[in-house]
């Protein structure tokens, strides 16, 4: 159990300090914020997958290692519980709830994740919306706000919550066991990771920015 001195150590925005300070159980807890709550659009998702793969190998600061196993179960029922849960908030009042924040970034990933499932219908969108930070945050609550259907949304949240928690927590641990003493490189690694998360956020930003310039 943390005492309330290690509690305010813990950096929410560092996926070592995450992993370092609730382990398997903070991977579940995290993806469940991120995916299902509109206040966890800030938590690390991509970063803090990518590095408890890498720690499945390398192993904490503790020096104890993550199960893969238990790695790879923590995050899938993390996302995929959150995505289901943000869905059925959409369904009871998610336009409430975003009108209510005052937070910019929040809101221009509302912007986005509707012209995801305008662009590319509810399927892909779905899907897609898991790679892009806090897009995928916001696109779980507007589907059930616009009515996506429940089967629709459900399936292709499993299919696109699986392919990104297993796809990134497989890469770390690919890397872990293929590069010797890859500790050594944690942080610019989780560094690059994140910078790469947000590559399709700020490509969308940039495309946004140039159509609303040619309007």
């Amino acid at each position: 159990m943390l005492s309330s001195t290690a509690l305010l150590a813990v950096n929410p925005l560092d996926a070592g300090s995450l992993l370092g300070a609730f382990g398997t159980l903070g991977i579940a807890v995290v993806l469940f914020a991120e995916t299902g709550l509109l206040v966890g659009f800030f938590l690390p998702g991509d970063s803090l997958l990518f590095t408890a793969g890498l720690l499945c190998t390398t192993g904490t600061h503790s020096g104890s290692r993550l199960d893969l196993a238990q790695v790879l179960a923590a995050a899938a029922v993390g996302a995929l519980a959150g995505a289901q849960t943000g869905y059925l908030i959409g369904r009871r009042g998610g336009r409430t709830l975003l009108a209510r924040s005052r937070n910019k970034r929040l809101h221009e990933g509302a912007v986005r994740a509707e012209e995801l499932l305008t662009r590319y219908g509810h399927t892909k969108a779905v899907v897609l919306a898991r790679f892009v930070p806090v897009v995928r945050t916001v696109l779980n609550p507007l589907a059930g706000a616009l009515g996506v259907n429940v089967r629709t949304f459900t399936l292709w949240q499993i299919v696109g919550g699986l392919l990104w928690t297993l796809g990134l927590v497989l890469a770390g641990y690919t890397l872990g066991s293929s590069v010797p003493d890859v500790d050594r490189y944690l942080l610019p690694i989780v560094v690059v990771v994140a910078a790469v998360s947000l590559l399709p956020l700020l490509l969308e930003l940039v495309r946004s920015r140039r159509r609303a310039g040619a309007r």
